[in-house]
C-alpha cells in the first residue's frame, strides 16, 4: 500500500477535483501491474494497473489506495474492470467519501471477490486531504501554513532578510507542495519585502495554476508589485478591510479580485465561495500567528534550517505564553531531511 501511495503522487497537480490514486497488482510478492490516475479524464489507476498485468491479473490481488469507483463519470466504473479481469482479492486503503462514487467495495464483494479495507487509511486520507475536506461541507477551505524557520524559531534576521533560509532541495519540495493547493497566500508585508510571486515552479506544472491570495488588511498594496504583473494569466485575490477606500491601481488590474473582510474567518469563507477549497499560507509570522490563535489551521509544514538567527523575526507572532499544561500539542505526521533541513509536517488532532 505504501508503494501504491507513492505511485499516486505521479498525478499531483493534474487530477483535481478527482483524488490521487495508486494501484498495484500482485501475484504473490511480485508486482505484475502498477498504475496511477495521471490526469483528469484519463484511465483510473486500477485500469492502468490491470492493463499492465494483462492475463496474469486473473486470480491475483489488487492493492489500491482508494475504494474503486462504482459509477459512470468521466470514465466507466473501475469495479467493472476489476471483475472482468478476474481479480481474486482487493485491498483498499480508504473508503471513498463521495456518496456518488462509493459502493465499490460492496459491488466487489457481491461478485465474490475478497475485499479488505483500511490499510494505511490515514496516510491515504492525508495524501488526499483536499478531496476528503471537500466532502465535509464546512464552508471553509483547508488551511496549511508553511514556514521556513531557523533552529531558534526565526523566519528572518533582525534586518528582515529571509532569502534563502532553507536549502535548494527544500525549496523544490515547497513547489511540489504548492501544486497540491487551489491557492497560495501570504501577507502583504511578505509580498512587498520578498517580492513574492507565489507561483509553482520547478518540475511540476499544475493543470490549473493556484490562485494567489494576499492578505492586505491595512491597504499597503498599490497594484504595482511584482505579483500583479502576470495576474491576467494567474489570478490574484486581495483581501482588505471593509473600511479601506479603493486603490485604483489595484481594483482595475486585469485578473485581480478585491474582497473585503474584517476577520480571518470571514476572509476564508469568502475564499471558499470563490472556489478556493485548499489554501497554502506561506507567511509572514503575524498572519501565521493570527490564523493559529483563531484555530483556523489544519496542517503545518515547518522547514527547519540548521542555523540560529538570534534577535530575528519570530515565525509565529503573538501566540502568548500558555503554560505547558495548556499548550496545544499537534500530531506529527511526517518528518524528512532535505539537504540538511528538517521538514516537519503536523496536523491538529
Amino acid at each position: 500500500m505504501a508503494g501504491a501511495c507513492l505511485l499516486a503522487r505521479h498525478g499531483l497537480g493534474q487530477v483535481h477535483p478527482n483524488p490521487l490514486v495508486g494501484a498495484v497488482v500482485l501475484r504473490g510478492e511480485e508486482w505484475i501491474g502498477r498504475g496511477w490516475h495521471a490526469e483528469l479524464g484519463a484511465p483510473h489507476a486500477e485500469v492502468m494497473a490491470l492493463a499492465e498485468a494483462g492475463e496474469r491479473a486473473r486470480g491475483a490481488t489488487l492493492v489500491v489506495t482508494l475504494e474503486p469507483c462504482a459509477h459512470h463519470g468521466r470514465t466507466p466504473p473501475c469495479v467493472d474492470a476489476i471483475i472482468a479481469a478476474g481479480i481474486a482479492r482487493v485491498v483498499i486503503g480508504a473508503e471513498d467519501p463521495n456518496p456518488v462514487a462509493r459502493g465499490g467495495a460492496e459491488r466487489l464483494r457481491a461478485a465474490g471477490i475478497a475485499v479488505e479495507t483500511g490499510l494505511l487509511a490515514d496516510q491515504v486520507r492525508r495524501q488526499n486531504f483536499r478531496f476528503f475536506h471537500a466532502h465535509r461541507s464546512t464552508g471553509m477551505p483547508w488551511v496549511t501554513v508553511k514556514l521556513a524557520v531557523s533552529l531558534d524559531g526565526r523566519i528572518a534576521d533582525a534586518a528582515g532578510a529571509a532569502r534563502w533560509l532553507s536549502s535548494a532541495e527544500s525549496r523544490e519540495w515547497v513547489h511540489r507542495v504548492r501544486a497540491e493547493y487551489a491557492a497560495i497566500g501570504a501577507g502583504a508585508a511578505t509580498v512587498i519585502a520578498d517580492d513574492a510571486r507565489l507561483t509553482v515552479r520547478g518540475s511540476i506544472t499544475p493543470r490549473v495554476p493556484p490562485t494567489r491570495v494576499v492578505f492586505d488588511r491595512s491597504g499597503r498594496l498599490t497594484g504595482g508589485e511584482g505579483i500583479f504583473h502576470d495576474a491576467a494569466d494567474v489570478p490574484v485575490i486581495v483581501i482588505r478591510n471593509s473600511q479601506l477606500a479603493p486603490t485604483p491601481g489595484l481594483e482595475t488590474r486585469e485578473g485581480v479580485t478585491v474582497l473585503h473582510a474584517d476577520t480571518l474567518e470571514a476572509a476564508l469563507r469568502q475564499l471558499a465561495a470563490h472556489g478556493v477549497d485548499a489554501l497554502l499560507v506561506e507567511g509572514g509570522g503575524r498572519l501565521a500567528g493570527a490564523l493559529w490563535r483563531e484555530g483556523l489551521i489544519d496542517r503545518v509544514h515547518q522547514v527547519v534550517a540548521p542555523l540560529w538567527l538570534g534577535d530575528g523575526v519570530p515565525a509565529w507572532a503573538g501566540l502568548g505564553a500558555p503554560s505547558i499544561v495548556d499548550a496545544r500539542r499537534w500530531t506529527l505526521t511526517e518528518a524528512r531531511v532535505a539537504d540538511g533541513d528538517a521538514i516537519l509536517t503536523l496536523e491538529r488532532p
